[in-house]
Order: C-alpha cells, then structure tokens, then sequence
C-alpha cells in the first residue's frame, strides 16, 4: 500500500476512529453473537450467520484502517513548495465556463469533503490541479465532460 499523507487532524480522526471500531464495535459484534447463541441451534440460526458475517466485515475493516495509518504520514508543510498545487494547498480558481471562483484545499482521499471545500488529490480535479502554479489553466476531464479552471492563487 502506499504512503498517504495526512494533516495532523485527519491521522488523528483516524485513529480515533480504529479505536473507537476495537472498543465498541467489536463489544457490539460480541453482544449480537451471543444474542444469536442464546436463540438454539447454531446449524440452522440465520442471525447468527449475520453476526458472524457482520463481525467479519468489522474486522475487515478494522485491519484495512490498521493499514492505512501503518503507512500514514504527517505532512511537514514547511518544505513545500508554495508556488505550485500540492497536497494541502490552498487553491482559489475560476470556472471558465461560468466565471464562478472557488476555493479548494486539496487532502488525501480519506479527508475529502466537498462541502468543507476538501478535494481530493485523487479525484479528476485533484489530479488535475497537481503541479499547476498561479495562472495556469488547467484542462480537467470529469464525467460530464471537459472542464477549464483557471488558477487565480496558490497558497497554504
């Protein structure tokens, strides 16, 4: 797997949420198979196939997100370069189709939120931003098709 790199806060709700999976999501799993135990026998007892197939998605889920914050990294902002679009910068661009300006930080997958103007470096636009400085166009392919993006700053 590859190294990914994370703001502090972003490790952090990581980890927070591994534990939170071992503490409580594992004494849950542990609650419902033995919920289903109590009801009989075990060779023709549905809920307890569903536990078990529930408790192996939790631990599938747990050694992925085990994983991701083994190869996490923290990302050491201040030996960035500022003038091109890396991960964390701050980029303001404008739609050239529309003229609407927006603001974009770009994050690795797992901060991603639109709505928070977080964009992963991963996605179309991400991709498509990397490496470009201050007044540069950027041409992005996106579902819907091709999209012109000018770059109006870069910043952290």
């Amino acid at each position: 797997m590859a190294v990914n790199y994370y703001t502090p806060e972003g490790l952090q709700r990581l980890k927070d949420e591994l534990q939170d999976l071992k503490i409580r999501g594992r004494a849950e799993a542990a609650r419902q198979l033995a919920e289903a135990r109590d009801k009989g026998d075990l060779s023709e007892n549905a809920e307890y196939d569903a536990a078990k197939e529930a408790q192996g998605h939790l631990e599938l889920k747990i050694s992925k997100l085990e994983e991701v914050i083994g190869n996490a990294r923290i990302l050491d902002e201040t030996n960035l370069d500022t003038s091109k679009v890396l991960i964390m910068s701050k980029v303001k661009l404008k739609n050239l189709k529309n003229n609407a300006v927006l603001d974009y930080v770009l994050v690795a997958e797992e901060e991603a939120n639109l709505a928070a103007g977080k964009i992963s470096v991963k996605s179309p636009i991400g991709k498509g931003l990397l490496g470009k400085s201050a007044g540069d166009v950027a041409e992005i392919t996106v579902p819907a098709g091709k999209l012109h993006f000018e770059i109006l700053e870069v910043s952290r």
